[in-house]
């Protein structure tokens, strides 16, 4: 019987044409029995067999011309159903006119009470071959799920059509393992309900479903987790022990059916998203469809994300800019399969290499610039100051001084929350980039011949020719954590969960904001757009979120019980982290944009002079002394606190009138 069903391919429809005729055949004889009441000898009167061979050959006419005999009954639905009746009812239609023209005026045999014979056929007729394909498609399954051993029982969220969908892709799945054992809905009015024979039960019997039918798992579609309702579900599968599938949406099946490689478990990732945010494509479309467009650090997590949202708004050119090789030929490979047409060119260079940062400036003169090159791993950079100096800051001074005398158009840098009251080198360098777009735009803007004389009094004449006449407008983004980024915390767990523990934590109060990478280039591509030049922009990053919850519920979407299975350690505080991250100071306020997620942060402004002090601390990296180093980054950023680092002795000491005093914000 299994070789029967799951190797032979179907049965051929010739058998199934046959089967159809026999049924209405052996109808057809049923319904002229009763309308002539079982009185036989009227009955062979009345030439049965003539007219029942008549409607066996109207009935293969129309049956073959419909194409009925040609689906695959296993896979019957209600549209196979409904073509069903479609073929009986066309078979009563013109069964009495070809009885009337071809057998009783040629043989002159008198008319059978017709109505009533065809109401009784079609009713039996219709329902026999229904339920002959019905018997057959349960009778396939049954055996299916007997012949091919042990299955897990899991649960489908929800009783609508996506929830209908899943249950029949897993069930007719050749490599299917799972049972449906019912269906978990929170609308009260369908529970205890039947679905094709499977009964849906309220969020609240998890529990007892768990216990009483060994349930271990429950299968939703990753486009329903978004909503409180479906959070809920999510948090109580997890509070009982129930781990959580996702499958893609059904237009993202493979040809058109699920594949079990489909359906993977629920990541924190997908539990941490948000609702999507809706921007305005049409004017990002307008800003970036035929622009030549720029991307450094186009290999990393945030780069890489750029480069994909920016090739989907149609750009003329696109230069893919990043000292790692490795990565950018991943990059390079996935932009040539996805964006075929797309005229893109790879750069491998450091953006601490003016030279070489100005060969792709020149060739391919740029409109557009998105400064996502970094350095960005806290405890790193604190052990490595000069590095988050030169990367950083020199980096980025390298970078936008280009883009000035290139005259780019726009000149974007992604900065992060680490930026504000930084308490860490590597934030504090990211600060100090910050100041110093902020002073060449203010520079760029005031069109000083002196002050940009004596700032870049190292470059050519035909630059500071040109950045007189630049018109370039420089924007800044600031964010917090991004879901999945290179070396962030969610891989970090990941990894631990699968080896065991136990999961390390910093601190049991310490708290992050996150984001999702797509969701934060969507909002950086916004406020590019929205831009009119020395702007910082401040994402909405929702509520900050706990790591330590963060790491217990990632042990539970591994199905394991937090200290029990799982344990979890403390490790303090690394260098240079703080328990809170921020978005603003105490000295700046924000203002609306026509983006809800989007806030313009009313920083203190920078003066000139900070442009030369930045030159210096540049060049106080190259001595290899750190505490001289970082002392100069605190007078800088008078706001810098070292927090659980070697340089936190700098902060009692004397560091002289600071060349930026706090002010009060406007």
């Amino acid at each position: 019987m299994k070789k029967l069903l799951f190797i032979a391919r179907s049965v051929p429809r010739w058998v199934v044409l046959l089967v159809d005729l026999a049924i209405n055949g052996a109808s057809f004889s049923l319904s002229y029995f009763i309308v002539k009441q079982f009185e036989f000898h009227e009955i062979l009167r009345g030439h049965f067999f003539i007219y029942t061979g008549v409607y066996v050959v109207m009935a293969l006419l129309i049956f073959y011309l419909m194409r009925i005999h040609t689906g695959i009954i296993r896979y019957s639905n209600i549209h196979d159903m409904m073509r069903i009746f479609l073929a009986v009812a066309l078979v009563s239609i013109l069964y009495p006119i070809a009885v009337e023209f071809f057998v009783s005026r040629r043989y002159h045999i008198r008319s059978l009470n017709m109505p009533g014979v065809l109401i009784v056929n079609f009713f039996i007729a219709s329902s026999q071959l229904v339920l002959m394909r019905t018997v057959v498609r349960g009778f396939y399954y049954y055996i299916k799920r007997t012949a091919t051993g042990s299955k897990e029982n899991v649960l489908v969220y929800g009783a609508d059509t996506e929830a209908i969908l899943i249950k029949q892709a897993i069930e007719s799945s050749s490599t299917n393992q799972f049972v449906i054992a019912g269906f978990i809905e929170t609308d009260a009015s369908k529970i205890n309900a039947y679905i094709q024979q499977v009964k849906i039960f309220h969020i609240r019997a998890l529990g007892t479903l768990k216990a009483k039918k060994n349930i271990d798992k429950l299968i939703l579609m990753n486009s329903q987790l978004t909503g409180p309702e479906k959070r809920s579900v999510i948090e109580k599968c997890l509070q009982v022990g129930i781990k959580v599938l996702t499958v893609p949406p059904s237009d993202q099946w493979v040809y058109g059916k699920l594949s079990i490689r489909q359906i993977q478990e629920l990541r924190i990732e997908d539990l941490l998203q948000r609702e999507p945010i809706v921007i305005n494509d049409q004017n990002i479309s307008s800003e970036l469809s035929g622009q030549k467009i720029l991307i450094t650090g186009a290999a990393g997590s945030i780069g890489a994300e750029i480069v994909r949202q920016v090739l989907s708004f149609n750009p003329a050119t696109v230069i893919l800019v990043d000292q790692a090789e490795s990565d950018l030929h991943e990059m390079q490979l996935e932009v040539e399969e996805k964006y075929p047409e797309v005229d893109f060119h790879i750069f491998i260079a450091s953006i601490r290499d003016r030279n070489r940062m100005e060969i792709p400036f020149r060739e391919f003169r740029p409109d557009i610039v998105f400064h996502a090159a970094a350095y960005k791993h806290v405890p790193m950079m604190e052990k490595h100051p000069a590095e988050a100096i030169l990367t950083n800051v020199m980096g980025t001074k390298i970078v936008a001084d280009l883009a000035v005398f290139f005259d780019v158009h726009k000149f974007v840098m992604i900065s992060t929350d680490k930026a504000v009251n930084p308490s860490n080198v590597m934030g504090t360098s990211k600060r100090i980039a910050e100041m110093y777009v902020q002073s060449l735009s203010n520079i760029v803007q005031n069109k000083s011949v002196e002050t940009i004389t004596n700032i870049y009094n190292s470059w050519s004449r035909q630059f500071i020719f040109n950045a007189m006449h630049s018109k370039t407008k420089f924007i800044t983004t600031r964010f917090g954590n991004v879901l999945g980024s290179n070396g962030s915390v969610i891989p970090r767990f990941r990894a631990q969960i699968e080896a065991g523990g136990p999961v390390t934590v910093t601190h049991p109060m310490i708290t992050r904001f996150f984001m999702t990478i797509p969701e934060a280039v969507q909002l950086v591509l916004e406020a590019a757009t929205m831009g009119k030049g020395s702007e910082i922009f401040v994402f909405d990053m929702g509520r900050p979120v706990k790591i330590i919850d963060l790491a217990k519920k990632m042990i539970r979407l591994a199905g394991l019980v937090p200290e029990e299975d799982i344990k979890i350690s403390y490790t303090g505080l690394r260098p240079g982290e703080k328990l809170y991250e921020e978005l603003l100071n105490s000295h700046e306020k924000t203002l609306p944009t026509h983006h809800d997620k989007i806030k313009i942060a009313r920083v203190v402004p920078c003066c000139d002079e900070v442009v030369m002090e930045i030159n210096e601390l540049i060049g106080i990296s190259r001595h290899g002394d750190d505490y001289a180093l970082v002392k100069k980054m605190k007078e800088l950023v008078p706001e810098f606190k070292s927090n659980n680092s070697e340089y936190e002795e700098l902060d009692h000491a004397e560091l002289g009138p600071a060349l930026l005093q706090p002010e009060a914000a406007y």
